[in-house]
C-alpha cells in the first residue's frame, strides 16, 4: 500500500509534487534516482575511487532497505508521475537519521529537495526524535549551507554518539575528500 502524505506547510517547498511512502521494491527506483543525483558530485571532481565504489554501493543498499522497510523513505514524483527525488530516515544511535536526500539532476533547483527535507523533519518529529541529525559535505554549497539555511548546525564528532562516529568514520575511509565529511543536526524539540 502506497500512502500519498498530504503537502507539508512549508512556504518553501514545492507543493505540486506527490510525496509517497516508499517500500522495498523501490529499492532500484531511490538507487537510480542517487545515481542520477550523484553526477553533480562528479562534476565538483568528487568521484569515487573504483576499488571503493562496491562497498559504498553495498552499504547505502543494506541502509535504504531497512529504510524502506520501516516505511522511513519518502518518494516525490513529479506532475507527469515520475519519481524524482527520496529521501530516506534511518536511525543512529536511537536518533532520525537522514540516510539519504537525492533529487535527480533535470528536477534539481525546484524545491524538491527542500519538500522532501521537511517531511523527513515532519517523520523525525513525530517518531518522537530530538533532533535529525545527517552527515554531509562541508564545502559544497549545496550540502553544508542548505542545510544550516534549514535551521542544522555542525556539531563535532566527539559529541556524536557511537553510530554515528562510525558512519562518520566508513564515509571518511571510502568517500572522496574525507577531512570534508562532517556531522549536523537539527534540534525538534523546542
Amino acid at each position: 500500500m502506497n500512502q500519498t502524505l498530504p503537502a507539508h506547510d512549508c512556504l518553501d517547498c514545492a507543493a505540486d509534487i506527490a510525496i509517497r511512502v516508499g517500500s522495498s521494491v523501490d529499492i532500484d527506483t531511490i538507487e537510480d534516482i542517487d545515481l542520477d543525483a550523484s553526477t553533480l558530485f562528479e562534476h565538483a571532481g568528487l568521484q569515487l575511487d573504483p576499488s571503493n565504489t562496491r562497498e559504498v554501493a553495498q552499504a547505502e543498499r543494506t541502509r535504504w532497505l531497512k529504510c524502506l522497510v520501516a516505511r522511513t523513505v519518502l518518494i516525490a514524483a513529479d506532475h507527469s508521475g515520475k519519481d524524482v527525488g527520496f529521501a530516506a530516515v534511518g536511525v543512529r544511535d536511537r536518533e532520525p537519521y537522514l540516510d539519504q536526500l537525492s533529487v535527480r539532476v533535470r528536477s534539481m533547483r525546484q524545491r524538491i529537495g527542500t519538500r522532501l527535507l521537511y517531511e523527513a523533519i515532519r517523520i523525525a518529529a513525530a517518531e518522537g526524535g530530538a533532533a535529525l541529525w545527517l552527515t554531509t559535505y562541508n564545502h559544497l554549497s549545496w550540502n553544508r549551507p542548505y542545510y544550516e539555511r534549514h535551521g542544522f548546525v555542525l556539531v563535532s564528532p566527539d559529541q556524536c554518539g557511537e553510530e554515528l562516529r562510525k558512519e562518520l568514520s566508513f564515509e571518511r575511509r571510502f568517500l572522496p575528500r574525507p577531512e570534508e565529511r562532517v556531522v549536523m543536526r537539527k534540534d525538534l524539540m523546542v
